[in-house]
């Protein structure tokens, strides 16, 4: 293995050297839907599979799902996605039937800091550009709704305001999928009468809005369209509550995004089959694969492997207390994705370092790995925790985290699948099914429905993220009780907070304790049927790094992109 990953082509490189099938054949494999009446292609390796062909599975049996998540994670990356398909692509070497159910990339990290989001190395997703940038037009569907309904609700007061809505207590902002700080606090409707009325505005990016939520939710297009009639988008002059349903908006967009819940179908290098379908960012949003194409992919596979963004604390916590809960998924196991170099990150040692043993700073790191086990137990799942193999890893070091897993009871498997594929994750492949078959799961949500809604965000804070209690100022405390007080306390609660650590501060590693949560705001998502508590400084749109990673990216002589990977 040493070496290994250095003489390897680039990601961008082996994902254009792949050997692709048509995706009928892709599709024909799992399910054999009819490519005249089923398939919606975007070209020879996209397509959509349509909801007849959904409704066909219904009588099937399920699957089991695996949840991939990881450690809190640093710069040195954890390699999550690229774990999940290593981890599918491994189990259909074992001779399981498997699907890998992925969420769609932001444009926004691909242009900021983070770069792709199709897996790495020889255990990718593909066609990796095409997923990377604008794919089937999903996120770009999602903000054309988002946007149709601000529109109408300028529009509604500029035309008499039937419905009396107050600008001032106007809660729908506008959204769009690139970074951008400057749009976060804006005016619009300057410029004059003909403009409408000034007031004051904003954006968030397309993947944590509300819409997006909804159509990861979504069980059908009839649910889509009363999930979207039931946004609130603000309160009237008396203040009640006004619906996308009183400005008649969610037809038209029910309409812009009729075609895009239909799940995206596409394989990974080894030609297994894919679904990714469903926005992103779990630290901001709930961030899982949409549930109309995890129920999809549990009909036609034996096992399902999907992911849920960032750390346990955040992506796990949201899939099994959000997702989980209103779609009755039952988790059959958690996979917990670490390497040494985070552990060091977490322990101390600075990115330049990362290269050198360092038993001490793994050692002192162990406390956030034990920390995100401790938080999937919680949800009565058995755990094994995948090492994802870096060149510079020792044996020492590999050998330390597996005995620190050992002393909590769960086993380590060193996987090398950026390198080897499927070959590298076999063992963990096997570790799996072993897993699920001889230890089954208890799943349990962290919380009950009618527990009061600040206990749930106080449970979250203190099981999750080791912390000592929530705090509010009054106006925010305020939120909790009039949200409980109209009827939405049976609600979940969808903690928006930093993926960086723990903590709500992102300069603390590891495994801080005896610290607060500060949540400064609490937002209601009718439709999603969800409330969003933001933490600490955290932002809805996120802004671009001093050197984004914008300015590598362009496209050559021969019509090839460069700098996406």
């Amino acid at each position: 293995m040493a070496g290994k990953r250095r003489k390897l082509k680039s990601d961008i490189e082996i994902a254009r050297a792949a050997s692709l099938k048509p995706i009928e054949a892709v599709a024909k494999a799992f399910g054999n839907p009819d490519p005249g009446r089923h398939l919606y292609r975007y070209g020879p390796y996209k397509a959509k599979i349509s909801f007849e062909f959904i409704d066909s599975l219904a009588d099937r049996p399920d699957g089991k799902l695996i949840l991939v998540t990881a450690i809190t994670p640093t710069p040195a990356g954890e390699g999550k996605t690229t774990t999940t398909v290593g981890l599918g692509d491994a189990l259909n070497r074992i001779g399981k039937k498997a699907m890998i159910c992925l969420r769609e990339p932001s444009l926004g990290p691909c242009f900021g800091v983070k770069g792709g989001a199709t897996g790495g190395g020889y255990s990718q997703v593909v066609p990796m550009e095409d997923i990377n940038l604008h794919f089937t037009g999903d996120i770009h569907a999602v903000g054309a709704a988002h946007n149709l309904l601000a529109a109408l609700i300028d529009n509604h007061i500029y035309w008499g305001n039937e419905l009396e809505l107050d600008p001032r207590r106007i809660l729908w902002r506008r959204v769009m999928d690139i970074n951008d700080r400057a749009l976060r606090n804006i005016v619009v409707s300057l410029g004059g009468i003909a403009n409408g009325f000034p007031r004051e505005d904003g954006f968030g990016i397309t993947a944590a809005s509300e819409v997006m939520a909804i159509f990861c939710l979504a069980e059908s297009v009839a649910d889509l369209r009363d999930r979207l009639g039931n946004i609130i988008v603000g309160q009237n002059r008396r203040c009640e509550w006004v619906l996308a349903r009183d400005l008649k908006a969610e037809g038209p967009m029910t309409a812009l995004l009729r075609d895009a819940l239909m799940p995206n179908l596409v394989q990974s290098l080894e030609n297994n089959p894919a679904f990714i379908h469903g926005g992103p960012f779990a630290n901001i949003a709930h961030g899982c694969n949409s549930v109309i194409a995890t129920r999809t992919a549990l009909k036609l596979a034996d096992y399902v492997i999907t992911e849920a963004g960032f750390g346990a604390d955040l992506g796990a916590e949201k899939f099994f207390d959000i997702k989980c809960r209103k779609a009755g998924f039952k988790p059959g196991a958690g996979v917990l994705v670490v390497t040494v170099r985070a552990l060091k990150m977490h322990g101390g040692v600075a990115r330049g370092e990362l290269g050198r043993e360092n038993l001490d700073a793994v050692r002192k790191g162990r406390e956030n790995l034990v920390q995100q086990v401790k938080n999937l137990r919680a949800f009565g799942v058995p755990v094994v925790v995948a090492v994802n193999r870096f060149d510079a890893d020792t044996e020492a070091e590999l050998a330390l985290i597996k005995e620190v897993c050992a002393e909590i009871e769960v086993e380590a498997v060193v996987c090398t699948h950026w390198a080897d594929g499927s070959a590298g994750a076999e063992a963990l492949a096997r570790t799996v099914v072993a897993l699920v078959e001889n230890a089954p799961s208890e799943f349990r949500f962290l919380y009950p429905d009618d527990m009061a809604l600040w206990d749930k965000a106080r449970t979250i804070a203190r099981t999750m993220y080791g912390a000592r209690d929530i705090i509010a100022d009054l106006k925010t405390r305020d939120q909790f009780a009039e949200f409980e007080k109209a009827g939405y306390g049976h609600y979940p609660i969808c903690m928006a907070k930093t993926q960086y650590s723990l903590s709500t501060d992102p300069t603390l590693k590891g495994a801080p304790s005896d610290h607060v949560v500060p949540i400064r705001e609490l937002r209601l998502a009718g439709g999603a049927e969800f409330l969003v508590a933001i933490c600490g400084e955290v932002m809805t749109m996120p802004g671009l790094p001093r050197v984004p990673a914008a300015n590598s990216i362009s496209v050559n002589d021969a019509g090839f992109i460069e700098g996406l990977f």
